[in-house]
């Protein structure tokens, strides 16, 4: 207790240990369902903080886990000192070189904010409350992901606290290693605190969601099988099958496309064919409303979850998709990839040559009732056979899964390499560590 009492004279920012007021508070991730047995919190004040901090816990023993917002926790983290760098805020966007800086506690949200005033986007998922940092660490499949790929693809630097607690800038030419580890590894390498990355030119957005019946859903997925068949990069879709309790199962599809209504009419034109939907919610849109598609929450909740990348979306897949109800999950997801994710990314993933990607999520409002969760995801992947390619995207972990899971043996072998050379004493944690 005494070394993390001693933190409280080096930190301008605010630190907490277990059983004082606030902790609980401080320490819970954003998936409730998670327990989080950390000894300490750290909020940061700045990029002086986040040194001081790895500097001490270098000295004595101690490890730091880094969350901006609590988007991916594993709760392997018994024991460390978890790190929160919301205060790293910044934004700062330079519209002539088309790139933005920002600091690691800034949200996706915020940077559509700052860049739509110029015409500008960065490459952001499906919430506006995910933290930038980590996201672009993990990969970052984005909206737009199809037509400039990875959102670690577009990183021109890293800042970061290395595990000696010195500041440093990391480029592809000035630290290759490192710029490679940080590009989708993980944050097991050093503590980042901004991120500067390139914008792209998105003068007009067209999307929204169509709800159709769940008693559709068959002719649907045949439709969305079709329309990415031949999408242009610039068109994304994605599948959903969902079922709130309370509510009438439904079938929808999530829409974007970098271009206008007409040209993403003709191009959506199989779904037409489906029926007339319950709802229609496509129209042009403003960069800063990507997240009104989904309209996932906003504020923390429980959750368990799978996800799988799929080799192929035929007859068989979707009969697995439907053939019986998703409940007691409450939605599964199938977005579709390729474009420019499956061109060359010198990132530890690489291409991404898988064509779909499904995500399927309940809510464990129970033991029993998560036990029926896991029950039904690993039967929905079971029927789903030989389209399961047997690799996930490092965002999308769950608890259990490792960054084997995630990597190729080559890239898992250089990401541990960097590890051991970068952080030989592990003063750095991520949420999936590389030699978990």
């Amino acid at each position: 207790m005494g070394d993390l009492d001693d933190l409280r004279g080096l930190l301008r920012g605010r630190v907490l240990v277990a059983g004082q007021e606030g902790f609980d508070g401080a320490s819970r991730p954003w998936n409730l369902a998670v327990d989080q047995p950390v000894a300490a919190v750290v909020e940061a004040a700045d990029a002086d903080d986040v040194a001081a901090l790895v500097r001490h816990a270098r000295r004595s023993g101690l490890t730091v886990a880094v969350q901006p917002t609590g988007h991916g926790a594993s709760g392997a983290v018994a024991g460390v000192v978890l790190l929160r760098t919301g205060a790293l805020d910044g934004v700062d966007v330079d519209p002539v070189r088309r790139t933005a800086r920002v600091g690691a506690g800034v949200t996706w949200g915020r940077v559509q904010e700052a860049a739509a005033v110029h015409g500008l986007t960065g490459l952001p998922g499906s919430s506006p409350v995910v933290g930038v940092a980590g996201y672009t660490l993990g990969g970052g499949l984005s909206w737009f992901g199809r037509r400039h790929g990875w959102a670690a693809d577009s990183v021109r630097a890293f800042e970061v606290v290395d595990a000696e607690g010195e500041r440093a800038r990391v480029e592809a030419g000035s630290d290759p290693d490192l710029f490679w580890a940080l590009r989708g590894g993980g944050g097991d390498f050093a503590v980042v605190t901004a991120v500067e990355f390139d914008l792209y030119p998105a003068p007009e957005l067209y999307g929204g969601r169509v709800v159709w019946s769940a008693s559709s859903a068959s002719r649907v997925l045949e439709a969305f099988a079709e329309v990415t068949a031949g999408a242009p990069e610039e068109l994304t879709v994605w599948a959903n099958l969902q079922h709130i309790p309370g509510l009438e199962p439904t079938v929808s599809v999530d829409v974007t496309f970098l271009g206008g209504e007409g040209t993403a009419r003709k191009l959506l034109r199989p779904l037409e064919a489906v029926g007339a939907p319950l709802r229609d919610g496509r129209r042009v849109l403003a960069l800063t409303e990507l997240g009104s598609i989904t309209a996932e929450p906003t504020d923390p909740s429980p959750g368990m979850s799978r996800a799988e990348l799929l080799t192929g979306l035929g007859g068989e897949a979707v009969r697995a998709l439907v053939t019986e109800p998703i409940a007691p999950l409450l939605g599964v997801q199938v977005r579709h990839l390729g474009g420019a994710l499956a061109g060359e990314s010198d990132t530890p993933f690489g291409a991404l040559e898988e064509p779909y990607y499904l995500y399927a999520l309940g809510v464990p409002f129970s033991p029993r009732a998560g036990a029926g969760i896991r029950e039904r995801l690993d039967r929905l992947v079971a029927d789903l056979g030989p389209n399961v390619s047997g690799r996930k995207p490092l965002t999308a972990l769950a608890p259990g899964e490792s960054v084997a899971d995630v990597f190729g043996p080559a890239a898992l072998r250089r990401l541990r390499r960097i590890k051991r050379e970068r952080d030989p004493h592990g003063v750095v944690r991520s949420n999936y560590p590389v030699e978990g």
